[in-house]
């Protein structure tokens, strides 16, 4: 069964990327959307994200955990199909904000399915190779991206996650009804001690990744215009964009080889100092090396908060659907302040950000008042990070 559902992840990963971030570069090519249409359809998605996953549960007790998979994917399906058959703008910001709501919804779902009857030790190594494959699914689309955009056929980017979704479902058709989770009493789940103090960790690893998702969705409706200013072609700039998911991808690999970081404080201090690092590093480098440095950076510290909070909130939730779409309403709500941000960076500029990076007629530089309007996001996200981390309890004995 694992085997069947890496592929569904792999392959709904590929249409869920084209969709949430390979989008912007579409609209921009084919749509001559701004950055201020962008991070619009980017906070909308991020909201309806946030729905989804918050009813995730209630469907999934409701129904049952098949059922509710085999419809999302069906409803992508059609939202798909129909941006293919009218790739008009109305159609598309529709179909994206609906595409939002069946992603938090399908997500948790997935996940329960990967965790569910494992115990700790497992869990982590069964974790990272989730992490890695949905990650490399992300950095192959963001890299074709490039390629489907550069073809000047509008329904091909559409039809071909369509045609991903029906491979999915003809794969969800041969899961369980539901998942199998292990007893409550299992000598293999934590104590109680140690349970506190992995929720303590918990706690500040969301944060962290909260604030990873917020920033980089500052980035994602931005960075055609990030690497246009640096006189890269969509061809180019594509897989430059993808080096922050390839760096993803390694640190997954590399966190469920090394379990050494698990139920330590020290890595999660370093992330909370390394998101905003990276991140300024994307949004204000003024050339390439700049920009691929932060990637790099960025990339290792929003990998390790996943991860992190992922894994703490399954073994302290034995794995069930709530603890996923808890994760995944979190993200939604880091998707959501990202550009929320990045709107309220036009207000210091003056006017909508241009697309060529070029200075606005009044206000501050644009990348600049992007950056001053992020540190609020910054600013909370941290603040929770270390409050969960002070107030960390010691190891039981």
């Amino acid at each position: 069964m694992i085997v069947v559902l890496f592929v569904l992840t792999f392959l709904e990963s590929i249409a869920a990327t084209l969709i949430q971030r390979g989008v912007y570069f579409y609209t921009h090519e084919n749509l001559a959307f701004t950055q201020s249409h962008n991070l619009w359809v980017a906070f909308g998605f991020g909201i309806t994200y946030v729905a989804g996953a918050f009813v995730s549960h209630g469907l999934s007790k409701r129904f049952d955990e098949k059922r509710v998979l085999l419809g999302s994917i069906v409803c992508l399906f059609v939202l798909h199909g129909l941006l293919a058959l009218v790739p008009a703008a109305w159609m598309l910001v529709t179909s994206v904000l609906g595409t939002g709501l069946v992603q938090g919804v399908k997500w948790p779902v997935v996940e329960s399915y990967v965790s569910a009857g494992r115990a700790p030790k497992q869990l982590l190594a069964i974790l990272s190779r989730y992490n890695v494959t949905w990650a490399t699914a992300g950095f192959v689309a963001i890299g074709v991206t490039g390629l489907i955009v550069g073809t000047h056929i509008p329904s091909l980017f559409f039809w071909f996650p369509a045609a991903l979704n029906v491979g999915a479902f003809a794969l969800a058709l041969r899961l369980p009804s539901r998942p199998l989770h292990l007893e409550h009493s299992h000598p293999e789940r934590p104590v109680a001690g140690e349970l506190l103090r992995m929720r303590a960790l918990l706690g500040s690893a969301r944060w962290s990744m909260m604030g990873s998702y917020a920033l980089f969705y500052v980035l994602a409706p931005l960075m055609p215009s990030l690497l246009a200013q640096l006189a890269l072609p969509v061809t180019l700039a594509t897989p430059v964009a993808s080096i922050l998911d390839a760096v993803r991808v390694v640190t997954f690999g590399a966190l469920g080889a090394a379990a050494g970081w698990h139920g330590k404080r020290a890595p999660l201090w370093l992330t909370v100092v390394a998101l905003p690092t990276g991140f300024l590093l994307v949004l204000l480098g003024n050339s390439l090396t700049l920009v691929i440095l932060g990637e790099i950076i960025f990339g290792v510290a929003a990998g390790f908060s996943y991860t992190a909070a992922l894994y703490y909130a399954l073994v302290a939730e034995n794995a069930s659907v709530d603890a996923g779409g808890a994760h995944e309403s979190l993200i939604g709500l880091g998707i959501a302040a990202g550009p929320l941000s990045g709107l309220a960076g036009q207000l210091l500029v003056g006017q909508p950000l241009p697309f060529n990076g070029a200075n606005a007629s009044a206000g501050l530089p644009p990348f600049v008042a992007l950056a001053l309007t992020s540190l609020p996001v910054i600013g909370v996200c941290v603040a929770g990070a270390l409050r969960a981390l002070v107030r960390l309890p010691g190891r039981p004995a």
